[in-house]
């Protein structure tokens, strides 16, 4: 673009900046005070060739302008931010006819440096599955508060409480991250909730994944054997006065109802043991005993970058009284637990135990969850009615059975750390509707505070290969960039001293783990490739190099250690690998073993992991590094292709990694990508694939030229297919395809060396909706543009779906297509580019097509290239290719 700017003196008065945001989640406070990042969204009649940011706070200043058209992820000018600074950046913009104002005041407030707390770690002395411990302080305002932060974290999981109500917002506190080497300080406004003369803060401090019970061996202990709380209050009052009050030995502690908390077991609560109102002024702490500084390691305390855990979803369920217990059923699969309101009398035992499917018989299944209990437990304080909600635990599930009492109303209560939708989707056939709707609870369900595999049983681990085949589906449903970045930092953090990248992260496995015989749980093909996989997804759908920045070295060490794995010979060696995980031909007791060779995926993966790194290099690093990262992913790939590649393709997940990864040498690709749907149209749409082909095979198809067959498999209702689950009655995404089987009969989840699996919420298989968007929608990120400052439109229409409209909140603005197909086989196409984008189109012509672009003809060649501006137009395709998968079951 053009260098030269309008004087500054010029005014566009159509140019406007209408929001103004950072890196982080709307509405966090306490962030890094180093390594800000704006942007913004904007109207104008013309592009943006410029802007400047200006600044007030500690200190003040305003930028040169910048020749640019980038709004995405820019670096703040000025200096860092001070411990605990708020200041207020305003950015304004320059197109060709002048300046624009300048925006609203962007207010960020930065964290206080740990190192400036006067708090102290403190706790009880209650043990591993204990009682919740209960710690107070009495807060004394001489004055009304006219600011207050409250500022903590906690070794375990807390909850904050002032004066008989809960301070934040947010379930289990702070989240899982590598504990050993980061803990995340959250930092809030709790302002209203005080007032001046007598005051009560009030923590709950439980286990959680600190030292609770972790993993299929019943771990515990993993990262430290005592909780503790770190809580700081500092409040500025009216007559100028400040008050500081920081948890120490001074505070004092007790336990109550609360007798246990697990994650996986669920709670035990005696509410007759309940001290009423110990967290208002009013409560009588004398026979509280002093709290205990706990002995924890706060030089890794650090702000957090992501948001929490919220409620993302409440609604009523009928009870549905069944003998000797109550029925509930959610309708949904969620992650989160049920409030109750009971009626019974005082010292009768209320249990409810949670299950995600019923069992033939209408009985809840509970084999799946192996060894967790998910039941909570209450013992009623008094006769009549009582609500009962749990704390500190979750449980994955849709049923639940309720017996020791008469269930009055229940109310489902679904958290996720996914708590912004960023996406809209709808078509003519309400099975995919479903199956996205699936897809988009599964991803809820699990992200919770990271991206684990299931919510339910005894594992609940950020499995890596599950992440990295669902990272560009996640990061179009929710926005979850921030969320991505905090747990990537957590990947780095526990790669080991070699660069190997963990099967789980936080990582708790180790090579004593009862695992089959063989496994080996670091530097898996697949699964640690999460570490060049994942930034690269998030920085094409959001379109900031901040990730790729972050992660570089990461991704760095990743490649290193394959390059040193690989040896003299160039590739990897024969060893255990997860391969394509759950390929329904795999044997039940082997999941592991899958038709495509290990071999051949696990360095197919290397090939790409140094292909992701060039590119990475290329924008953020060393250009010399990036060659010689594209000489090595190169050399992969041929003597890959050389070894395994003419058996590999002959399965749907090899031909799919060899065209997908640029495996197979391009005079190949047309036989392969033919016989992939040759094998598609055999099997009647059959999908063959696990956790690594299933997110690339409908690509490979269509990318091959093959959109009826990609169709074929998508809309395939018998099993293996997505849509069998939708059939059958799924309202989240199973971990096995044959999950249930069409008699109703579940699935025994055998493994015979170790415990069975069986799930039916994993978003793995999900990765689906990623293709959905992109071509039944027809909407898409580019990497030349990322962040959908080009959006590639290529829809691709079906017979059987004659519409379809859906729509992503890119951070410039609003993208949106809605598309139809009239009578004499035109499509019609409306479509919305937001300022500072514009769109690549990609449409389904056929020789007799013509294609008129907001009525006029549009003159870029053969309609299957050239841009649009930003803004509102109308596409008509006449004679459009429409896909007819059913002619190919008829053929």
């Amino acid at each position: 673009m053009s260098t030269h700017l309008p004087p500054t003196s010029s005014a566009d008065p159509g140019a406007r900046v209408e929001s103004l945001s950072t890196q982080y989640p709307d509405g966090l406070i306490g962030v890094p005070r180093d390594g800000l990042r704006l942007t913004w969204r904007s109207s104008a009649g013309s592009p943006q060739v410029g802007y400047q940011v200006r600044w007030s706070g500690a200190r003040s200043g305003t930028a040169e302008p910048v020749a640019s058209d980038a709004s995405i992820g820019l670096v703040a000018p000025g200096p860092a931010l001070e411990s605990g600074e708020v200041r207020r950046y305003a950015v304004r913009i320059a197109t060709a006819d002048g300046w624009s104002d300048w925006s609203a005041d962007l207010v960020v407030e930065a964290a206080v440096h740990p190192a400036d707390l006067e708090a102290r770690p403190i706790g009880g002395s209650e043990p591993v599955d204990g009682p919740v411990m209960l710690l107070r302080a009495d807060v004394p305002l001489p004055a009304e508060p006219v600011r207050a932060r409250l500022r903590a974290t906690f070794w375990g999981v807390g909850e904050l409480r002032i004066n008989g109500r809960r301070a934040v917002d947010e379930h289990l506190t702070p989240g899982w991250t590598a504990y050993h080497d980061r803990v995340v300080l959250g930092t809030w406004d709790v302002t209203d909730l005080l007032h001046a003369g007598e005051n009560a803060l009030g923590v709950l401090l439980g286990d959680g994944w600190y030292r609770g019970r972790l993993g299929w061996e019943d771990g515990i202990e993993q990262y430290g054997a005592e909780a503790a709380a770190l809580v700081q209050l500092d409040v500025e009052c009216a007559d100028g006065s400040h008050v500081r009050v920081a948890s120490s030995p001074e505070w004092t502690t007790s336990t109550g109802g609360i007798r246990s908390a697990g994650l996986y077991d669920g709670v035990e609560i005696d509410l007759r043991a309940e001290p009423d109102g110990w967290d208002s002024p009013a409560f009588d702490a004398s026979s509280w005993t002093p709290a205990r500084e706990i002995a924890v390691d706060t030089s890794v305390v650090e702000p957090r970058i992501a948001g929490g855990v919220r409620t993302v979803g409440e609604w009523s369920i009928e009870p549905q009284p069944r003998g000797d217990h109550t029925l509930l059923d959610a309708r949904q699969n969620i992650a989160g637990w049920l409030r109750l309101v009971v009626r019974g009398r005082a010292g009768e035992r209320v249990e409810v135990r949670h299950a995600e499917v019923l069992e033939p018989d209408g009985a809840i299944h509970t084999k799946a969850l192996r060894t967790a209990r998910a039941t909570d437990g209450y013992v009623l304080a008094h006769d009549g009615e009582t609500t009962l909600e749990p704390t500190f635990t979750f449980h994955g599930f849709q049923y639940a059975e309720v017996t020791g009492a008469e269930v009055v109303s229940a109310t489902a209560v679904a958290i996720s750390s996914a708590d912004v939708p960023r996406s809209s989707f709808a078509c003519a056939d309400a099975r995919l509707e479903r199956l996205h709707s699936n897809v988009a609870w599964s991803q809820r369900d699990n992200f919770v505070s990271l991206p684990t595999d299931c919510p339910q049983r005894d594992e609940r681990l950020g499995w890596t290969g599950d992440a990295q085949a669902f990272a560009p589906a996640a990061s179009t449903l929710f926005d979850v960039e921030a969320f991505w970045m905090s747990w990537l930092r957590d990947v780095e953090l526990d790669q080991d001293a070699d660069g190997a990248v963990a099967a789980v992260v936080p990582n708790i496995l180790t090579q004593d783990t009862a695992m089959p015989s063989g496994w080996v749980l670091m530097g898996r093909a697949g699964w640690a490739d999460a570490a060049t996989i994942v930034p690269w997804a998030v920085y094409e759908s959001y379109g900031s190099t901040e990730v790729l920045e972050r992660q570089l070295d990461s991704m760095r060490r990743w490649v290193d250690h394959l390059e040193r794995r690989a040896g003299e010979r160039g590739l990897l060696p024969t060893e255990f690998q997860f391969g394509d995980w759950l390929d329904p031909d795999a044997p039940g007791e082997k999941p592991w073993e899958a038709k495509v060779s290990a071999d051949f995926v696990a360095n197919a993966f290397f090939a790409r992991s140094a292909r992701l790194l060039a590119d990475a290099e290329r924008l953020v690093g060393d250009p010399e590094r990036a060659a010689r990262a594209d000489e090595l992913a190169e050399r992969v790939a041929r003597d890959t292709w050389a070894a395994w590649g003419e058996a590999a393709v002959e399965t749907q997940t090899g031909a799919a990694i060899a065209l997908e990864f640029g495996i197979a040498p391009a005079a190949e690709r047309d036989r392969i990508g033919e016989a992939l749907a040759r094998n598609v149209r055999v099997e009647h749409g059959r999908i063959a694939t696990g956790f690594l082909g299933t997110p690339l095979v409908l690509f490979a198809l269509v990318h091959s030229g093959h959109v009826d067959e990609a169709y074929l498999m998508l809309l395939r209702q018998a099993p293996p297919s997505w849509l069998y689950q939708v059939e059958m009655g799924a309202t989240t995404v199973w971990e096995r395809w044959d999950a249930i089987a069409p008699d109703g009969a579940i699935h025994a989840g055998d493994m015979s060396e170790g415990n069975g699996m069986i799930s039916f919420n994993h978003y793995a298989y999900g990765a689906v909706v990623d293709w959905i968007y992109r071509h039944v929608a027809g909407i898409a990120p580019t990497v030349e543009r990322p962040g959908y400052r080009r959006v590639v439109v290529a829809p691709r229409p079906t017979a059987s779906i004659p519409w379809a409209r859906a729509s992503v909140e890119s951070r410039l603005g609003t993208v949106a297509i809605d598309w139809r197909l009239t009578g004499s086989g035109d499509l019609e196409i409306d479509l919305r580019v937001p300022h500072g984008a514009d769109a690549m189109l990609d449409l389904p012509v056929t020789p007799d097509s013509t294609v008129t672009v907001d009525g006029e003809a549009w003159d870029s060649g053969p309609a299957t290239g050239g841009t649009l501006a930003a803004g509102a137009h109308r596409i008509l395709v006449t004679a459009a290719r429409v896909a007819d998968p059913a002619a190919l079951l008829v053929a």
